[in-house]
């Protein structure tokens, strides 16, 4: 009797081990309230971690490049990154989430109440919370906007007769194919079908006219299936792109072998941004959080403005130095601000579903 029950506590001892082992987070990943952690706790745990992996944060896009090397060499901390849209960066959370690789992103103001109701984001404030005004950041630090850019027109001179652009009524008179970028899942495109919105007399709540636009477009023939990606801008396969300022603007730069004009749509630009967000279950959850605290910083707010982004911080002002680079703050004065992540979410979703069902079939024909 004495051996079996010894035998029995031994098993049942082995079964709750497994049980416990089981409630755990995956892939070497630890429970962490990165809003209860200082600063020093965050930076230790990081510099331990030693690692970042982020998604949708491509060196080219608002000049993350220089952040991400300032990390490194700041806090000898690496890095890597995969490119992808809002909506598959969340889908990446949520698939990986037993065995996670990812650990910070960049999404859509329209996808940021998407992140919190499938519960793949974790908060972190930051120690610039105050700063950052109450419509770019969710309750906790659940997502955070660091910069915003307006819709900005990329042409290139040299693979195009017509004029270049300066409103989207110069580009209706036009006969140059038009790159918009990935409607159904990706903030930029269904922000440049909002802006087209404005542009035609519409707006967030009438998008007929912007609809309307981009039907005649596409019976014509000049909507560009592709994404616009530097890559194809260097290769002149991108006519007309329209991306945020900060894209244009390094695309322009990083493509000397042709003549681009660069400028903001006069009759309707967006002005939004893109939200940080830390994957529920990152395997360098702190690592994560200080990339956060670095890009809200002085320094990283003046490299997105390098980039030409807009920082969000209240507090910081653009050199004028990097204005005359980028783009004059006056430019995109009259550029429609959108800071109602709800209102935007639903708008994008209409985007989406009417992009596909009605503009995605002209362009098959």
């Amino acid at each position: 009797m004495q051996k079996i029950s010894l035998f029995k506590i031994v098993l049942l001892l082995a079964i709750f081990s497994m049980v416990i082992a089981g409630c755990g987070t995956k892939a070497g990943t630890e429970t962490v309230n990165l809003n209860e952690a200082t600063l020093d706790a965050i930076i230790a745990g990081a510099k331990k971690e030693g690692h970042v992996e982020s998604v949708g944060m491509p060196d080219s896009w608002a000049n993350w490049g220089e952040t991400w090397q300032e990390l490194t060499a700041k806090y000898g901390i690496t890095h890597a990154d995969t490119d992808m849209s809002s909506a598959e960066e969340l889908n990446m959370f949520e698939n990986e989430k037993d065995a996670p690789t990812k650990d910070i992103g960049d999404i859509g103001l329209g996808f940021t109440a998407d992140s919190i109701t499938r519960g793949l984001v974790q908060g972190y404030k930051t120690s610039y919370w105050e700063s950052v005004p109450d419509w770019a950041k969710g309750v906790d630090g659940k997502w955070m906007i660091a910069y915003t850019g307006v819709t900005t027109f990329i042409y290139n001179n040299d693979v195009s007769t017509d004029p270049a652009p300066t409103s989207w009524a110069d580009v209706r008179a036009g006969t140059y194919k038009i790159t918009i970028g990935d409607v159904i899942g990706g903030a930029t495109g269904q922000a440049n079908v909002l802006a087209t919105a404005y542009a035609f007399g519409g707006g967030m709540d009438n998008l007929d006219p912007a609809f309307e636009f981009w039907a005649e477009m596409a019976k014509a023939g000049r909507i560009d299936q592709g994404d616009i990606l530097l890559q194809r801008i260097q290769a002149g396969e991108v006519q007309l792109g329209v991306t945020w300022s900060y894209n244009a603007l390094t695309y322009r730069n990083e493509t000397p072998n042709y003549k681009f004009t660069v400028g903001v749509p006069s009759d309707g630009s967006i002005l939004s941004g893109y939200a940080s967000v830390i994957n529920a279950y990152a395997p360098h959850p702190y690592a994560a959080a200080l990339a956060r605290e670095f890009i809200f910083s002085d320094e990283g707010q003046i490299n997105l403005a390098k980039g030409g982004a807009i920082p969000t911080r209240t507090d910081i002002v653009i050199p004028q130095e990097i204005q005359d680079a980028t783009l004059q703050q006056s430019t995109y004065a009259n550029s429609i601000p959108v800071k109602d992540a709800a209102a935007y979410a639903a708008v994008g979703a209409q985007i989406a579903a009417r992009w596909e069902a009605e503009i995605i079939p002209l362009m098959s024909k």
